[in-house]
């Protein structure tokens, strides 16, 4: 059982509302109108699903256990404690500030060859993430624990705090094989498709009960906090994920080449079978970075004019960005980080008109859209991106200037004002 997609965009008028993103740090006042800070020392704990890789939600996880340290708990007695169902440390060697945290796992979950067959496991998720409630409340009750931040696109936000501990959920997504993608994973077929129709009633009645230990959800997109609504009946703010926009600038000194970029897990439902089909008709030259189960299939379908490099680091992705001629971004994502990325490093970007495209790429300036998953409808959308003279300079700063909404920096404001008034709301609670 992998992750998967998502399906329909909100409509525009579908917009969640947004935590305010101001340019400094922010504070939240108490009753008296005094600005509200933790307490010294205050305790921070936080969750994620899973700790197997490093891809968009560790980083967002990374940089959580960040500002957690820096702005809440810089002391090391006081660093923040991460519970998740399975950890896999040697895979988590780009996330310095995790690699120094306590991780606590279910037993279960430490069996050998747990981790490796994690997705066929999902049975038994509820009753991992009820062990690490056990622990949750172990760990209270040695030293209390002041917040719980989770981020999860799965189970993990189901975890039950301590009475009066609030929980932040910072939701990537519902869990997509049940709810957003269901219908496409149980038509695939095979075991898997077997046991998602077995057990995704049961499933879905948990996940949705379990949404009731959320005291605030933050969504990653109005797309995604549209999806909390439809399947918990819950609000959310949307908080965007952040960016290294500081990392990712554009270079004028690299010139702009013509090859098509693709950045992407190679996984079913991005979509990357369309962008190397439209290479394979125009005989244009396509490079796909990214690594994932659909490795071998889509090797098999590509022309001669498609090169596969594999996951990069990021001095490399960065080259990408700077000499691409366009970013394909032919999937509908959450959010879409790479979409942001590239656009900082001044590179458009042509989408598929739907999910969190919606929101980090402005049509005409930033990149152009396409309305249907088809390769003469892709080819035409990159025919229409600016190529070369003024209107790639001028679609190169659009791109940066939006680009720069979503930095790194914006999140940790806008994310320690929600931090900030969940620990406000309890003291005066």
């Amino acid at each position: 059982m992998v992750d998967g997609g998502t399906n329909q965009s909100p409509s525009r008028e579908a917009v969640a509302p947004r935590v305010p993103l101001p340019d400094k740090p922010v504070r939240v006042e108490g009753r008296d109108g005094a600005p509200s800070r933790p307490r010294a020392g205050a305790r921070i704990a936080l969750a994620h699903d899973w700790l197997c890789g490093y891809r968009g939600g560790e980083a967002v996880l990374e940089r959580l256990a960040r500002l957690s340290i820096e702005r809440f708990a810089p002391s090391p007695a006081d660093h923040p404690p991460v519970y998740t169902m399975f950890d896999d440390r040697e895979k988590m060697t780009q996330a310095p500030t995790l690699a120094g945290l306590a991780r606590i796992t279910p037993p279960l979950s430490r069996l050998p060859g747990a981790v490796e067959f994690r997705r066929w496991l999902v049975p038994l998720y509820p009753r991992f993430v009820e062990a690490l409630s056990s622990a949750l409340a172990r760990d209270h009750a040695r030293r209390p624990i002041d917040l719980l931040v989770s981020t999860s696109s799965c189970a993990v936000k189901g975890i039950r705090t301590p009475r009066g501990v609030p929980h932040v959920c910072y939701c990537h997504a519902p869990a997509r094989y049940f709810w957003s993608q269901r219908e496409a994973y149980e038509a695939g077929g095979g075991l898997r498709a077997a046991g998602l129709r077995k057990f995704g009633e049961k499933f879905r009645a948990w996940d949705r009960a379990t949404s009731a230990h959320v005291t605030t959800f933050i969504a990653n997109s109005a797309f995604i906090a549209a999806q909390v609504k439809q399947f918990f009946d819950r609000d959310a703010q949307v908080v965007h994920p952040p960016v290294r926009t500081s990392f990712f600038t554009p270079d004028a000194a690299t010139p702009r080449e013509s090859f098509w970029l693709v950045v992407s897990a190679l996984e079913p439902y991005k979509r990357v079978d369309l962008a190397i089909k439209a290479a394979n008709a125009t005989g244009q030259r396509l490079v796909i970075a990214g690594s994932g189960s659909e490795w071998s299939r889509l090797r098999a379908m590509a022309g001669a004019s498609v090169r596969f490099v594999g996951r990069v680091d990021d001095e490399a992705l960065r080259r990408l960005y700077r000499r691409a001629a366009v970013l394909i971004h032919p999937q509908i994502e959450d959010f879409g980080i790479a979409a942001v990325e590239a656009q900082a490093c001044g590179l458009p970007v042509v989408a598929f008109r739907a999910g969190g495209a919606l929101e980090t790429v402005i049509d005409s300036k930033s990149g152009v859209f396409f309305d249907e998953p088809s390769v003469a409808k892709l080819v035409d959308a990159i025919a229409r991106a600016p190529r070369s003279g003024q209107g790639l300079a001028n679609a190169a700063s659009e791109c940066r200037q939006n680009a720069e909404r979503f930095s790194a920096e914006r999140f940790d404001a806008a994310m320690e004002a929600v931090m900030l008034k969940a620990l406000s709301d309890r003291s005066n609670s």
